[in-house]
């Protein structure tokens, strides 16, 4: 059960609240259409709801808000919008990368591929994707952890008739096994048939909260659909016949050449069109709202379309397999091989009357029962440390920009060091690092730069991560699995740089240019740290700033601007001193260094002092108490 009191969102400037004291409730067991004209506030509502959004009111999912649910992904599943993520993502990979966020078992992926109909498209791109096959995952990717509750925002937007019935057949099969639904739209008639009750917002604000029938008795009447060249003159004679007749008739402009004529008939719209000499190009008989201002405006109906359904009551159409987007795509589990749409005798057949309408309904309830669901998960997983890891792993190794990213550093790298080579002039350790000194930073350097500002993309703007506090980029968890995934990329692709330079050189110019200096295991160490740094740079940046641009900015910003700040700050002070470093720590601590600890110190205190390292390590500690702080504020609010 959702009980939402009170949802009143952040006003912007001199403008109203989006949503204005907003109170409802859905019960387990039951549909609950939102139902609202574009801009009324749904989609805010549904922000406000989930915790997407700032403002005020509270919402309990069976009794507890979001925040205090330990794993809120089990509870709410989410379908807000398109589904957000990388386009060269697969389906599969997609899935398997969010059962891995939700802690659940990766074959569970499998399940819902199998139940919505998607497993021949398993292996597609996020990116080819047709709008039907879109919102098909999109609702997999909600039903994957097995919730309670599903919250959909237009869920049937863009799809066909079929697959609309398919979706809403899956919807009803779902309730009836005590799940609750609640979704929004912005058609009157499509709320009276799917929904069990229906809250209606306008402007922002709860008008109507009412039971399905007492909706569709109350806010429904029929109408009349024209469609005419001369759609003005054609209303002003019908506004004219209806004062001389002394008639209730109302005529309501829809833009262009189109008409919505509540309290006619077809036969009396066309006869004034008749005698008047008017070409009408459609007339048909619709169920509508209440007149404009009463609700959502209707699309306009096609041509050819003899009736519209009845509305009295909720799931009156007869229900039918949907008509797949994608030749590939197999019909939904249940449907009889090579049914499509309905035919044109069952549309007919709705008119004839009462045993029409039960036969209809009797056929919408036989297809609903046989809409499959994913089997319920029997035995969840407890929240374990390596979850979080998993997904991010999941997520680097998901897609092709780890390997062509590497591939590009390697080739920049091998060129550079060969050019180096050729001009001379260049220490050895920058030639196998390809470092020119004109450059910033290495192209390695650069490369872990961007693997970690990638590391917060576009999945996390998807609804299922962003309702689950246990994966949320806040989540000291995640961070710390993000830093030592990109500190791993980091390290092979320096240990790859270093390894393809010197084979390079050693075959161009032989082996007195690859020599091994005495000093390599500090010089590794070294470089090991630069390029691990940049990469937790880019991460810790692009969590802060919530952009892969402004990561990779904040990297190449080290060099560039913090190492001449650190510089002229220290400017002054004496580089070197009588004593060693070593002797200074040995001289004053009582307790002597174990297995020559201060030698070890030493090293990396020299790391330390170079430029680039005392830049790097002061904008790793800098980025990484704006991150903290960043989300200690985010909790208090």
């Amino acid at each position: 059960m959702i009980q939402a009191i009170g949802l009143t969102s952040t006003p912007r400037k001199e403008l109203p609240p989006a949503v204005d004291d907003v109170s409802f409730e859905a019960h387990a067991g039951r549909v609950t259409a939102l139902l609202g004209a574009p801009g009324a506030g749904k989609t805010t509502a549904l922000g406000l709801m989930l915790e997407l959004q700032r403002g005020r009111g509270v919402t309990h999912f069976r009794g507890r808000p979001l925040h205090r649910i330990p794993h809120p992904s089990h509870e709410v599943g989410v379908l807000l919008g398109d589904v957000p993520g990388h386009p060269a993502r697969t389906v599969r990979g997609h899935l398997r990368m969010l059962s891995a966020a939700a802690g659940v078992p990766v074959r569970r992926a499998d399940e819902v591929l199998e139940a919505l109909g998607l497993v021949s498209l398993r292996d597609e791109r996020l990116g080819t994707l047709s709008r039907g096959m879109d919102r098909r995952l999109g609702l997999a990717c909600a039903l994957l952890p097995d919730p309670h509750t599903l919250v959909l925002d237009e869920p049937a937007r863009g799809l066909s008739i079929g697959e609309s019935r398919w979706l809403y057949g899956m919807l009803r099969t779902y309730v009836a096994q005590g799940g609750t639904v609640l979704c929004t739209t912005a058609d009157p008639k499509e709320a009276a048939r799917i929904a069990d009750r229906v809250v209606t917002l306008e402007r922002g604000r709860l008008v109507a909260d009412q039971e399905a029938t007492d909706f569709s008795r109350t806010r429904l009447r029929p109408r009349v659909a024209v469609r005419s060249p001369h759609a003005a003159r054609l209303s002003s004679l019908l506004a004219q016949e209806a004062r001389a007749a002394q008639r209730s008739v109302e005529v309501a402009r829809e833009g262009g050449n189109r008409l919505r004529v509540y309290g006619s008939t077809c036969a009396d719209v066309g006869e004034i069109a008749f005698r008047h000499g008017i070409v009408v190009h459609q007339l048909a008989d619709e169920v509508g709202d209440m007149g404009p201002g009463a609700g959502a405006p209707e699309p306009p109906a096609a041509d050819g379309d003899a009736a519209g359904h009845p509305a009295d009551g909720p799931r009156q159409d007869p229900a039918a397999p949907p008509r797949q987007a994608r030749p590939a795509a197999p019909p939904h589990p249940g449907a009889p091989a090579g049914e499509g749409s309905p035919a044109p005798g069952e549309a007919a057949a709705e008119e004839t009357g009462p045993a029409s309408g039960r036969r209809s309904r009797r056929r919408a309830r036989t297809r609903d029962a046989d809409a499959a669901l994913p089997p319920p998960i029997s035995v969840r997983p407890a929240s374990r440390p390596l979850r979080p890891l998993r997904y991010e792993i999941r997520r680097a190794t998901g897609v092709g920009t780890v390997f062509l990213v590497g591939a590009v550093v390697l080739a920049v790298s091998a060129l550079t060091a060969v050019v180096l080579a050729r001009v001379g002039h260049t220490p050895q350790p920058r030639l196998l690092a390809a470092w020119p000194a004109e450059f910033p930073l290495p192209p390695a350097a650069l490369g872990a730069g961007l693997l970690g500002a990638l590391a917060f993309g576009d999945e996390f703007r998807h609804p299922a991560l962003a309702a689950d506090r246990g994966t949320v980029p806040r989540r000291l968890g995640l961070l710390t699995a993000k830093l030592l995934v990109s500190s791993a990329l980091a390290l092979v692709l320096a240990v790859l740089t270093v390894g393809c330079d010197a084979e390079l050189l050693y075959l161009v110019y032989g082996r007195e240019v690859v020599a091994i200096p005495a000093d390599w295991l500090s010089l590794s160490a070294g470089w090991l740290g630069l390029v691990m740094g940049c990469a937790c740079a880019g991460v810790l940046a692009a969590g802060v700033f919530r952009s892969t641009t402004a990561g990779l900015a904040v990297v190449v910003a080290v060099p560039l601007l913090v190492v001449p700040l650190v510089h002229e700050m220290t400017e002054g002070t004496p580089v070197r001193t009588p004593a060693p470093l070593s002797s200074r720590l040995r001289d004053g601590l009582p307790l002597r260094w174990p297995f020559g600890g201060e030698h070890h110190l030493e090293a990396a205190l020299r790391l330390i002092a170079q430029p680039v390292g005392g830049a790097l390590a002061l904008s790793l500690v800098a980025l990484l108490c704006a991150y903290l702080c960043t989300g200690l504020r985010s909790r208090v609010r």
